[in-house]
């Protein structure tokens, strides 16, 4: 089933940078660039939660300023969807183009198109435009989700699982004798400590677990997909992985700028 598309809304010429906002569960990506080129990045806590607060912290990230500025807003918060809205229409006196399966750039053929999150619709856009199709696209994150791209370019589905540091938080918080650890790149798999029985498990476990769900993906995909990591995690995750081809750090902010390109 493929999402309706609403007409699409003339965006006036841009004045200055292009904007964009990733805003996740944990941590908010935002991103300026300048054409093609990612020029600056930040990564900051989501827990600013007033409008406030929110331009002051962009007032600082683009001390060139922002006046005139396009943006485009993606949010897996609704609590905080609102806050940055106001924040970028203040600081650029524009309105942000918001991410929505709506005005989707790419076909959603999947049962339920309304429900699939904007980080993904960005995600699947991006996996699609610049690493072309079939490609599977990882997001560790505070969830980990796997987005499906068809040979026809379209979005297909995929998965969402708990991400890795969701996963140890909950084993740390039931299992009251151990304690967090710093996590890294075990030595061995068979570890001969505590901490680094928690690692061999956390690390290795789990980019054992993201193997075998990949490959039953490549199955049904059919070909072989590129797969490629994102996401907060994915430079400590994706090495240890079998089945990961490459990471792009940026890749959902290329996405919102790709969607932001189709909506002109």
């Amino acid at each position: 089933m493929t999402a309706a598309r609403a007409p699409r809304r003339k965006q006036a010429p841009p004045t200055g940078p292009l904007i964009t906002v990733d805003v996740g569960n944990t941590d908010t990506v935002v991103g300026s660039f300048l054409g093609a080129d990612l020029d600056q990045s930040w990564r900051i806590s989501s827990q600013r939660s007033t409008t406030d607060e929110v331009r002051l912290m962009l007032e600082q990230m683009l001390r060139t300023g922002a006046a005139g500025s396009p943006s485009v807003l993606c949010s897996v918060v609704p609590s905080a969807t609102r806050a940055w809205a106001e924040a970028l229409r203040e600081l650029t006196g524009r309105d942000p183009l918001e991410v929505s399966a709506r005005t989707s750039p790419i076909r959603l053929d999947v049962t339920e198109p309304d429900s699939v999150g904007p980080d993904r619709i960005a995600n699947a856009l991006a996996g699609k435009l610049l690493h072309g199709s079939p490609c599977i696209v990882i997001d560790l994150g505070t969830a980990t989700t796997f987005d499906c791209i068809s040979k026809q370019g379209a979005f297909v589905g995929g998965a969402i699982s708990p991400g890795l540091m969701t996963s140890a938080d909950e084993l740390f918080r039931r299992a009251a004798r151990l304690s967090t650890i710093e996590l890294r790149k075990p030595e061995k798999a068979v570890a001969r400590t505590t901490a680094e029985n928690l690692r061999v498990g956390m690390l290795w476990g789990y980019a054992g677990l993201v193997d075998a769900l990949v490959r039953r993906m490549r199955n049904e995909l059919g070909g072989r997909p590129k797969v490629v990591a994102t996401g907060g995690l994915a430079r400590l995750v994706a090495p240890e992985c079998e089945t990961v081809d490459l990471v792009d750090d940026g890749l959902t902010l290329k996405g919102l700028r790709l969607y932001w390109e189709a909506s002109r």
